[in-house]
């Protein structure tokens, strides 16, 4: 029987909430199948962390982890006190250092869940955006001057280079070949002509190797409206780093909520370990009321789970989420009146 290490980051507010319950389902799915054994490290990094320590992760984070064969994240952040790029930073350097750079977040609308588009149902909202997670604005290049006078400025600038828009460009080709055979790019040639005028150079130079994926591109502005307008458009979408992430937190909208909505770091040449997420924050909020909604977070683990290739217990999990959600047993966000922890407990006994 394989075994697989898993590091279980809880993180900060909700985290630790839904993550708890990420990990029930996946204990559940490795006793029904036992085809896997699952070696689960809970990691205490966070806020907390830092309250005792003054970091936010521990000098060797990197270290520590790379041994691991994926990283299950719950949620970061408490900005009443500590800034969200301070409490980021480890994540971004994570993500860089184990070169993750494809961003994978599915919007899909599922059975039994209500859209806020009119008319709209779960023929038309399946699609998945691939965010470029390693360059663009997570390059820390510009600086601030004259701080404090009226003439301070700030310089940010992005960074693209071609071996990492190609890169993200193939693996969303090869997905588009696994699912609907279509491909849109997202930039801003007609703005910014140098970063985005490459892109899309680099899409014309990889079509003709792709003859099989019908292959479009859209400037950002017109891709949200016409998430909203069309979203039966769009299967597999690539975004540079910034327009991705402002396109998947639409994405989740359309698709029910952020709560529902799973995402995957990965480093597809399976060099360093992968890290699966929900895409939603930490809520400081509704930290430790017991309503946060842990779909997101247990959808996250079955992408895990794809991921090391133990893809009958992540249909399994899909499955049983949803038929869950089928069945209108949900948290306050969705109009149900169970707790995170009652969410939780039906999935994985319907699993």
């Amino acid at each position: 029987m394989k075994t697989y290490r898993i590091a279980v980051y809880p993180g900060d507010g909700i985290g630790p909430e839904v993550t708890a319950e990420a990990v029930g389902v996946l204990r559940a799915v490795e006793a029904k199948l036992q085809r896997f054994s699952l070696d689960c490290t809970e990691l205490p990094w966070g806020v907390e962390w830092w309250r005792k320590t003054g970091q936010v992760a521990p000098d060797d984070f990197l270290q520590v982890l790379r041994p691991f064969d994926a990283i299950l994240l719950g949620a970061v952040g408490w900005p009443a006190e500590l800034p969200d790029h301070l409490t980021l930073a480890p994540l971004v350097q994570l993500r860089q250092s184990f070169d993750q750079y494809a961003c994978v977040r599915p919007a899909r609308l599922l059975p039994g869940v209500k859209t806020v588009l009119a008319g709209k149902g779960p023929a038309e909202i399946d699609l998945v955006v691939i965010r470029e997670n390693s360059e663009g604005e997570y390059v820390n290049v510009g600086g601030r001057f004259h701080v404090g006078h009226p003439d301070e400025s700030a310089v940010q600038t992005a960074v693209h280079t071609r071996r990492g828009v190609e890169r993200v460009l193939r693996f969303g080709f090869e997905m588009a070949r696994s699912r609907r055979h279509r491909l849109t790019m997202i930039t801003k040639s007609n703005a910014q002509r140098f970063a985005y005028v490459l892109w899309d150079e680099i899409l014309e130079e990889l079509r003709g190797q792709y003859a099989d994926v019908q292959a479009d591109k859209q400037h950002a502005d017109a891709a949200i409206m016409n998430f909203v307008r069309s979203p039966e458009r769009f299967d597999v979408v690539v975004a540079s780093n910034l327009f991705g992430d402002l396109l998947t937190d639409l994405g989740g909208i359309l698709s029910g909520g952020l709560g529902l909505a799973p995402s995957s770091n990965l480093n597809p040449e399976r060099r360093y370990p992968s890290m699966f997420e929900p895409v939603h924050g930490s809520a400081p909020d509704i930290a430790g009321q017991g309503i946060a909604n842990p779909i997101a977070a247990i959808l996250s683990a079955a992408m895990l789970l794809d991921w090391l290739g133990e893809l009958e217990a992540g249909r399994r999990i899909r499955t049983a989420v949803e038929r869950v959600l089928a069945e209108g047993q949900t948290t306050p966000d969705l109009g149900g009146r169970l707790t995170t922890a009652e969410v939780g407990r039906r999935v994985a006994e319907a699993v």
